[in-house]
């Protein structure tokens, strides 16, 4: 366009120079200069270069054009305004975190649960325009769609859906039905106005103080109770062993009195008599009152 402009411009100074008698011969040099300042312009606004993920809508006197621009070059009216609008995935982060969001300070998500707790909600939405759709959502809402529908939806459904849930429920057992909902009610809004919701990532909740002091009470309880039945068992099973050894004992001494005869000691106590015979050491005299042998030492 500035081309074409100072084409014109080049072209209103020739016919102003074939007026004047001093300086008409330059007339046809300048002549030419014009028109090819405009044909250069013209031409460059004919030829578009669309980059690899982008796509170009034409408006052309303020109204959008339905057909859309894909990646590459393309022949169009020179009067056409050609609007770049980035198809790419991109991320829309909402975090309580000084400067880790989209928006600088906190902009986390705080929202009521059914028990009446206020609980914060950091995450992140991924999500991408549809080629198809862009001419209506230029038209309908223009190039800040970030701000104008991905923002207010997101945090509005958030809000809308977190009252189903409590707030220890929300951040341990149905976290993950709670971001399935969400993301079902989000993308349902998407769609209707030409975008896509690839995912929702809910990247943390917080809870009120109160209600952490709580969960943590409940938890050390729980481990103090844990390490109490782990005490109680060992000492059962220490107890069934020392019933169990009891037993056996009880067992081999039942044994012993019922297997033992008088034969059988009488022969146990004639094999003591023979190695305490052949023993070096000094012998006692051992007098039984039954047949047993007599044994005297013959040493001093």
């Amino acid at each position: 366009m500035p081309l074409i402009i100072i084409g014109i411009l080049v072209l209103i100074a020739a016919i102003f120079l074939q007026k004047s008698s001093e300086y008409g011969h330059f007339t046809k040099v300048v002549r030419l200069i014009a028109i090819l300042l405009v044909l250069i312009g013209v031409l460059t606004k004919c030829i578009v270069e669309i980059g690899a993920g982008e796509i170009g809508v034409k408006t052309l006197f303020g109204k959008v054009q339905n057909d859309v621009l894909a990646s590459g070059l393309h022949f169009v009216n020179p009067l056409v305004v050609i609007k770049r609008l980035d198809i790419k995935t991109q991320n829309y982060t909402m975090s309580g975190i000084h400067d880790e969001g989209t928006k600088s300070g906190d902009d986390a998500i705080r929202v009521l649960t059914s028990d009446g707790l206020e609980v914060t909600i950091d995450l992140t939405v991924l999500y991408k325009l549809l080629p198809s759709e862009a001419p209506r959502l230029l038209r309908e809402t223009g190039d800040d769609y970030t701000d104008k529908i991905v923002r207010p939806v997101t945090r509005t459904k958030i809000r809308d859906n977190s009252v189903y849930y409590e707030a220890i429920a929300l951040y341990s057992t149905k976290r993950d039905e709670f971001q399935q909902r969400i993301f079902s009610s989000i993308d349902n809004d998407f769609k209707k106005r030409g975008l896509i919701l690839e995912q929702l990532l809910v990247r943390n909740i917080t809870l009120p103080q109160s209600v952490k002091e709580s969960i943590e009470q409940k938890i050390n309880a729980e481990q103090d109770a844990q390490k109490m039945e782990f005490v109680l068992q060992k000492e059962r099973q220490e107890a069934e062993r020392k019933r169990v050894e009891a037993q056996g004992i009880a067992d081999y001494q039942r044994i012993i009195n019922t297997g033992l005869t008088d034969q059988q000691l009488q022969y146990e106590q004639i094999k003591a008599y023979l190695e305490l015979a052949k023993s070096p050491n000094a012998k006692t005299v051992i007098m039984g009152k039954s047949n047993a042998p007599i044994i005297l030492d013959g040493k001093n």
